[in-house]
């Protein structure tokens, strides 16, 4: 029963109108997100059809490839719940015995390296599932479909009626070599949050406990920064990147170092294209946002804890790593997140500072549609505009309890 007094209780109208809001904004959030998720599954006739049926049901494309029945999505539903629920049940154990020993006294384990047994039941996780869903599902459920068709009442939900096809992908990933793409993207996105949450937790830390002047000029200074347009800063940062190669190339022929960098490289190496000078100049572009948000979480926790980690013998950087870090360990997730977010869907300096070689996906699915020359093309593009939504959904599904744990964090003062 709700406890809340009469007074307080907004209207019916009021409650009404805002489940209303919620919905609508929910409607035109999403419709776009489903809609070319439909498309990139149908054949062209039927993903750019003026009947919005056929994008939602594929007649055609179910006529070509067979299609999916009201048993299908039973099946497999309930298997992807179970996949789902099988970490989240017994993940954290299976870890745990993966994981190495830190060490033992007397005989027993002092601790485990975590980190290292969900990496590899993550990964030996992620082939299982993708073993039992590519390779033995879709013959297990086309020999249920035969198996059930001829018998009367169960046969109708045995029987295709949505059109299905994964063409459109198959030609993304393997005929236009996205994996590559992608896995730039990961190297760019997972070099920027490692570089901007370690000196970002650092920074953050130390302007949350100087009582200094200087520090609110320095967080104006930042905040500055961060609010300049990518193109001003994009525009300083090309030239000097192109002509990398001249600048370098004085300390390669050094007599004092240059024998020690040309153990490395046999010239100086030209900085534009390369993805470890696109990650320090995103890193520099979002590290401001980055030390705020750290700040601000850094500054809920109370400075008591410091104090009693120095009385119990503990140096600063000891009473960082041992205290504070595991209390902050939320808002850690959460800043990596939209560190993450900043980085991943970046095109500006990604498009203007790569190459093609070394350019991720949201540059090249906008060079996907730039050269579009049949409806195929365009559902292509379409397919891989679906796909890079796939790791930003695993991040949130991954770290949800933390992200809402340190956005509560960042709200309340501690």
């Amino acid at each position: 029963m709700d406890a809340t007094p009469e007074a307080l209780r907004p209207s019916f109208a009021l409650r009404a109108g805002n489940v209303l809001m919620l919905l609508v904004w929910a409607v035109v959030a999403a419709f776009p997100l489903v809609w070319i998720a439909l498309m990139s599954t149908k054949a062209p006739l039927d993903a750019f059809s003026p009947h919005a049926a056929d994008v939602v049901f594929g007649p055609r494309t179910s006529a070509a490839t067979g299609g999916i029945s009201v048993l299908d999505c039973i099946l497999v539903g309930l298997l992807v719940a179970l996949l789902v629920w099988l970490p989240a049940r017994h993940g954290a154990a299976v870890a745990a015995r993966l994981s190495p020993v830190r060490g033992s006294v007397g005989g027993g384990p002092v601790g485990r390296y975590l980190w290292f047994g969900w990496l590899v039941f993550a990964v030996i996780y992620a082939a299982i599932c993708a073993a039992i869903l590519l390779l033995a599902l879709p013959g297990l459920l086309r020999g249920l479909e035969a198996l059930l068709s001829p018998v009367s009442g169960i046969g109708a939900i045995a029987r295709p009626f949505l059109g299905v096809t994964g063409e459109h992908y198959r030609a993304v990933w393997i005929g236009n070599a996205f994996y590559r793409q992608f896995l730039n993207s990961m190297l760019v996105t997972g070099g920027v949050v490692v570089i901007s949450l370690s000196v970002g937790t650092l920074a953050g830390y130390a302007l949350a406990r100087t009582t200094s002047g200087a520090a609110f000029w320095l967080l104006i200074a930042a905040l500055v920064f961060r609010a300049l347009p990518h193109s001003v800063l994009v525009a300083g940062y090309l030239p000097p990147m192109i002509a990398s190669h001249e600048w370098l190339q004085p300390f390669w022929d050094s007599p004092t170092f240059g024998w020690f960098l040309k153990l490395f490289s046999a010239e100086a190496p030209t900085l534009y294209g390369k993805p470890l000078a696109v990650i320090l100049v995103l890193v520099a572009i979002n590290q401001p946002f980055t030390i705020w948000m750290l700040r601000s979480f850094f500054a809920n926790v109370p400075a008591e804890l410091d104090e009693a980690a120095r009385v119990d013998g503990c140096g600063h950087f000891e009473a960082f790593r041992r205290v504070i870090m595991p209390v902050m360990w939320p808002g850690v997730v959460t800043t990596g997140l939209f560190s993450f977010l900043l980085a991943y869907n970046d095109y500006l300096v990604t498009s203007l500072l790569l190459d093609q070689q070394s350019q991720t996906m949201v540059p090249a699915i906008a060079g996907f549609l730039a050269r579009e020359n049949s409806s195929a093309d365009q559902l292509e593009a379409i397919a891989a505009a679906v796909s890079i939504i796939a790791p930003l959904f695993v991040l949130v599904m991954v770290f949800q309890r933390q992200i809402v744990s340190g956005l509560t964090q960042g709200a309340v003062k501690g």
